[in-house]
């Protein structure tokens, strides 16, 4: 089946798990979510994999254990594309992101070394500078207030010595282009944008050597 965007009422049934977030509500739309929220993206990934590598959807109940928001439904359907990004879609519009969003404390070690040089720093900078210009925002998870420790606090790179993880992000708003094969086209096109700076990560940072259970 062919990726061919949402209809218009995938917009309206996340509005309505806003406004209702309930088993009830669920599973009366849940035949809905599977053909037509769930399914696109599923087309989606299978015309992505190719290129980006094969990707998975996300589960759509919320992990409420340690979260005072006891909500049982995202309100959003969320995909990873291989290695190389992240597709949201919800009621707000089509979200897209890349980069490494939580940093393992040894890729973070190796991440703040690599800012602070001034060659892969200063590349870094070119790489950030020219994806704002592109109108995509690059950002940080959980930034410090100051310096971290053992770098000075007036670094010329002091907002990415901060972050504890780094990706690019756009959203685009709700549009008719969203029921369209165009709405592929921003994805590929976002991916394509942010090559650059997954190559950077890549080469500087890499995957964490760390047991998962050291990695926090």
């Amino acid at each position: 089946m062919p990726f061919t965007g949402w209809v218009p009422e995938a917009i309206e049934f996340y509005e309505g798990l806003e406004a209702d977030n309930s088993k009830a509500y669920w599973q009366e739309h849940k035949p809905f979510y599977e053909a037509s929220v769930k399914g696109p993206m599923e087309a989606l990934l299978t015309e992505l994999a190719p290129e980006f590598g094969e990707g998975r959807v996300f589960r759509p109940n919320r992990d409420v254990r340690f979260s005072n928001d006891k909500s049982p439904y995202k309100t959003a359907v969320a995909a990873m594309v291989g290695d190389a990004g992240y597709i949201q879609f919800s009621a707000k519009g089509l979200g897209l992101g890349s980069g490494m969003w939580m940093m393992a404390s040894d890729q973070l070690d190796r991440y703040r070394k690599a800012v602070a040089d001034d060659g892969p720093g200063a590349e870094l900078e070119a790489i950030v500078a020219e994806a704002r210009a592109r109108k995509v925002e690059i950002t940080g998870h959980d930034a410090l207030k100051t310096a971290p420790k053992g770098y000075p606090k007036d670094h010329p790179r002091i907002e990415l010595l901060r972050n504890k993880g780094l990706i690019a992000w756009k959203e685009f708003p709700v549009a008719a282009w969203l029921g369209t094969r165009k709405a592929k086209d921003r994805v590929v096109d976002f991916l394509h944008a942010t090559e650059s700076l997954r190559s950077w990560l890549a080469a500087n940072v890499g995957p964490s050597e760390l047991p998962e259970e050291g990695r926090r």
